[in-house]
């Protein structure tokens, strides 16, 4: 193997860097399991995180011996497959964890095989980029955009249907990160996110109405189609109409996780307990944390889902501020070496491809560390190479093993960030 890698040119500081970041989770998995009463569950979920681990790193050597062809020709594909597998979990899934109520694992004889939709977004994002690298001409308004949205939508949709608002979350961001890579004006971007703007900032209506204002310039300014310009401003008011109606169409646990992000005291003791216990946890930490395994709030089980969801405060808790900045120093010399990928790749679907999987993991880091703060709300979105879930490592490693291979053909051109 690691002849075959010198041969192509392998990119050894986001190697580094990957194995770095999943030996730091492998490490908190355990210090997650020691607690004093211990949970056979988790104090062995290092031991299978290990395992998973191991099979990922065999993934990622077999995924480097393809080629970006051939990656761009499974396309097609590895997305049908995957929308086939999210519609089966619609009927036949279960949840776990935090999202127990959300039909998003794939179970068969009882034995949890994985979530689809993290696989779905590494396909999405395949699929997204040969679009947008077959257009000839940059978008110029929203109706050239009908394809691109159509590929992201239908398996949003899907996952939306489970229902898992983290995931779609992730979607969405990688379908604008995408398009702005691609060249789409931040003009037309922002009119196409104002629905989704409008319908979060309806909870206010001078705040909306404000949002309105300026979309309105926005459009007098841009000038698109007359049908498309009507047709926008149509979409923002009927979602501010229509946002006290999807309010009530909302599960009561997804109700009551907002209530909880405004206000974590308004359900201390059941929705805003995992929050609460977060902030504490991470609070406590000060500087250089309590130590390696010993933080209290986690050792006394206060703190729910430390081995998955929230083992970033476990971070904040035993090793302070210094540990947390390692771990956020490590995620953004991987955000920046992968957005060298990015920049350096030779063709526009591999740039796209590079630049998607940088967007997918840069949201699951920013929801997830600020889910742990109550800077978002809690959605149940696990945290890149740190968070135990075999399925998710081994998809973020096929992700690694992508961009070693885009870097790998890469022509090596100087990039706009100078790394």
């Amino acid at each position: 193997m690691a002849v075959m890698l010198r041969r192509q040119g392998i990119d050894y500081p986001l190697l580094l860097i990957a194995l770095l970041l999943s030996a730091f989770g492998i490490a908190m998995v355990f210090s997650a399991g020691q607690t004093d009463v211990p949970s056979s569950f988790i104090a062995h979920a290092w031991r299978r995180q290990l395992g998973w681990f191991v099979v990922s790193l065999g993934m990622c050597w077999i995924v480097m011996r393809g080629s970006v062809r051939l990656i761009e020709w499974s396309a097609w594909p590895l997305y049908i497959f995957c929308c086939a597998l999210l519609v089966v979990v619609l009927f036949v899934g279960t949840g776990a964890g935090t999202a127990a109520s959300v039909k998003s694992w794939l179970t068969i004889g009882g034995i949890r095989i994985g979530q689809p939709s993290e696989l779905a977004k590494l396909a999405t994002t395949f699929m997204l980029a040969r679009v947008l690298a077959s257009q000839r001409d940059t978008p110029r308004s929203l109706l050239d955009l009908w394809r691109p949205l159509m590929v992201v939508g239908l398996p949003w949709l899907l996952v939306m249907g489970q229902p898992d608002l983290g995931t779609g979350i992730v979607f969405i961001g990688i379908c604008f990160a995408m398009l702005f890579w691609s060249g789409v004006p931040w003009p037309l971007l922002l009119m196409l996110a104002s629905p989704g703007v409008s319908l979060v900032l309806a909870f206010s209506t001078g705040i909306w109405g404000a949002w309105f204002l300026i979309l309105v310039a926005l459009v007098l300014w841009y000038r698109p189609y007359l049908l498309e310009g009507v047709l926008l401003v149509v979409a923002n008011v009927s979602m501010g109409v229509v946002a006290p109606l999807l309010w009530d169409k909302l599960k009561p646990y997804q109700q009551r996780r907002l209530l909880v992000f405004l206000d974590p005291s308004f359900d201390p003791r059941a929705s805003g307990y995992n929050v609460t216990q977060s902030k504490v946890a991470i609070g406590s930490g000060g500087l250089f944390g309590k130590g390696f395994t010993l933080g209290s709030q986690k050792r006394l089980q206060f703190l729910p889902e430390r081995h998955t969801d929230f083992i970033f405060s476990v971070v904040g808790e035993e090793l302070g501020f210094l540990g947390v900045s390692l771990a956020l120093a490590l995620f953004l010399a991987l955000f920046l070496r992968a957005t060298r990928v990015a920049t350096r790749a030779n063709d526009a679907f591999p740039s796209l491809v590079a630049f998607g999987l940088v967007a997918a993991s840069f949201i699951h880091v920013m929801v997830n560390v600020g889910m742990t703060l109550n800077l978002m709300p809690v959605t149940g979105i696990p945290l890149p190479f740190f968070s135990y879930g075999g399925s998710f490592l081994l998809v973020s490693w096929i992700g690694v093993a992508v961009l070693l291979r885009i870097s790998a053909e890469g022509r090596g051109q100087p990039d706009a960030l100078g790394l």
